[in-house]
């Protein structure tokens, strides 16, 4: 009698072939994919991507002085020429290169967005989680909190502040991150009561998990990408924030520069001299639809309830 046996073929792994290229590959291109898809994304993408770049580099790279002025060459319009060199966007009321400002301006418009946004964003992801994890007086008292702050209008709550502390940078920033957690908390909440009720949840219960561990290994993965999705959409609304303060003088203090007061400059000359406001305003407007759009993109991407949709 004789017996048979199967001969297996086993691959022997290609080193230096081209397998592990393709696998990274594989592993990006659902990412990559996605923002190829995406033409918004990819606009999003380069506006954020040259923001950076320029409130990183851009004091290094400016052509003129964005502080120091020329009385000879004030109020020029675009493409003027002087013994300074080329004033691309023109000059202001004190002769002061409006394209330099602009690029200055934003480092104050990154950080105001970046940090605030992260401050509020940790305080509404904390307070959230503990509300819709525990329920009972903890959500009381979040969201009586909550609606109080709600029920203040934000410029007199502004006003309030800023009459308090010394007006800054780091006070807006301050103010913007105290009064910008609300947002996150109530919709964290709302995820964290769906999450906590989900199969897996009731599962690590039953094998002896403690419920710190839950929230933190269970419930909090889950609802990160929330927060995340949000605090894309918030970067915008907090430089537009900024830039609303400063331009009505709760913000920022001259001489640092913003868009904000490059704008409340120029509203005396807005006829005589219309580059002064409408640069800095097609930066601002650039800048929030470019984050807008890379937000847009990130909950496509995130959020499992967008998956499949065309």
């Amino acid at each position: 009698m004789s017996v048979e046996t199967e001969k297996k073929v086993i691959p022997i792994p290609q080193i230096g072939g081209k397998r592990e290229p393709e696998s990274n590959r594989r592993r990006l291109s659902p990412l990559w994919a996605s923002l190829r898809r995406s033409p918004v994304g990819m606009i999003g993408l380069g506006i954020v991507c040259l923001l950076l770049f320029l409130a990183v580099f851009g004091s290094l790279i400016v052509p003129h002085d964005p502080v120091d002025g020329n009385l000879r060459a004030r109020f020029m319009p675009p493409g003027f020429t002087s013994e300074a060199g080329v004033n691309l966007l023109g000059t202001d009321q004190l002769g002061r290169d409006i394209f330099s400002r602009i690029i200055v301006g934003s480092t104050v418009s990154v950080m105001v967005g970046v940090v605030s946004v992260l401050i509020a964003g940790s305080i509404g992801v904390l307070l959230g989680l503990l509300a819709g994890f525990f329920g009972g007086w903890v959500d009381n008292v979040v969201m009586r909190i909550a609606d109080g702050l709600l029920s203040i209008p934000f410029i007199i709550l502004v006003v309030a502040v800023s009459g308090i502390l010394s007006a800054g940078l780091g006070t807006l920033i301050l103010i913007l991150g105290l009064t910008g957690w609300v947002t996150y908390a109530r919709v964290i909440r709302g995820e964290v009561l769906k999450v906590r009720e989900m199969e897996y949840v009731i599962a690590a219960y039953a094998i002896g998990q403690s419920r710190v561990r839950v929230m933190l290994n269970h419930i909090l993965p889950n609802v990160i990408s929330t927060a995340i999705i949000l605090a894309a959409s918030q970067v915008g609304v907090t430089i537009l924030a900024e830039s609303s303060l400063s331009f009505l003088g709760l913000g920022v203090k001259s001489p640092t520069v913003t868009w904000g007061l490059m704008l409340a400059d120029g509203r005396q000359y807005i006829n005589s001299a219309w580059w002064m406001t409408t640069f800095p305003g097609i930066a601002i407007t650039i800048t929030v639809l470019g984050v807008a759009f890379l937000g847009d993109w990130l909950r496509d991407v995130l959020d499992p309830n967008m998956r499949g949709r065309g």
